[in-house]
């Protein structure tokens, strides 16, 4: 079966929750058009239905995603949500990632857009735009100082490197750590604790601390553009795509 014929994302219902599972695993669960637009209808039915209280994203044992599809050329904005239908939208309904395996680059980023994180041990989080001569457009640059300590956000900007679970769960940014394939599990049981509250009360205390949390969003696209800018139609930019299409080290020139 073609690609494009795939299946790339499976919606369940549970009760009050909505579960959404990642399925385009032969290409890293990286986000195309049809994978974005499946995101962005999914939480679109959970910003909307009055009896969907709150929502878990989760990809497969051995990836969580692996970010932006580079042949998509950036095709994967959505009206509601923005990127990949999630990294600018305006939820009023809890978002969990649980997280097995690798999260990097916009996966990452995904799971900054979200509002509490579980993740397995076999889990790790990566910001690796730097070593393909790019940079992290869907909110990395600003949501990871907030959301991490500041010297840790940087090594993970500047590195490229990912870091362990533990590591990330020590700094406060994952809620529940499990054992490895025991994430959903631990996400559903998470989800549940939230859900036994009064929806309404639940919807506007997160408004309330995402509101919060949204006062520097502006300011951080705006660097973000002006980061973006800075390397727009370099030859680095083009020799990191390249290398990384080519399944090769780029040879940098810092022009």
């Amino acid at each position: 079966m073609a690609d494009n014929d795939e299946a790339r994302l499976l919606v369940e219902r549970d009760e009050h929750l909505l579960i959404l599972t990642m399925v385009r695993a032969s290409k890293r669960n990286a986000i195309d058009r049809k994978m974005a637009d499946a995101i962005d209808e999914a939480l679109n039915q959970l910003d909307d239905d009055d009896t969907l209280w709150a929502g878990v994203i989760t990809g497969s044992e051995s990836i969580f995603c692996a970010g932006s599809d580079l042949r998509s050329q950036g095709d994967y904005v959505t009206e509601r949500g923005g990127e990949y239908g999630v990294i600018r939208r305006e939820r009023k309904k809890p978002l969990i990632a649980a997280v097995e395996g690798y999260a990097l680059g916009g996966g990452l980023e995904i799971v900054l857009a979200c509002d509490l994180v579980v993740a397995a041990k076999n889990a790790s989080f990566g910001l690796p735009e730097v070593s393909i001569g790019v940079i992290p457009t869907c909110g990395g640059l600003f949501r990871a100082p907030n959301a991490l300590p500041l010297n840790l956000a940087r090594e993970l900007i500047l590195t490229g490197e990912p870091i362990y679970a533990e590591r990330a769960y020590a700094a406060g940014f994952v809620n529940r750590l499990t054992e490895p394939g025991e994430a959903l599990a631990a996400a559903r049981a998470l989800a549940s604790s939230v859900m036994k509250n009064a929806p309404l009360s639940v919807q506007n205390c997160l408004r309330s601390v995402n509101d919060v949390a949204a006062q520097s969003d502006e300011f951080g696209w705006n660097l973000t553009q002006r980061a973006l800018d800075g390397i727009s139609g370099t030859e680095d930019q083009r020799e990191g795509v390249m290398s990384f299409l080519e399944k090769r080290s780029p040879e940098w020139k810092a022009r």
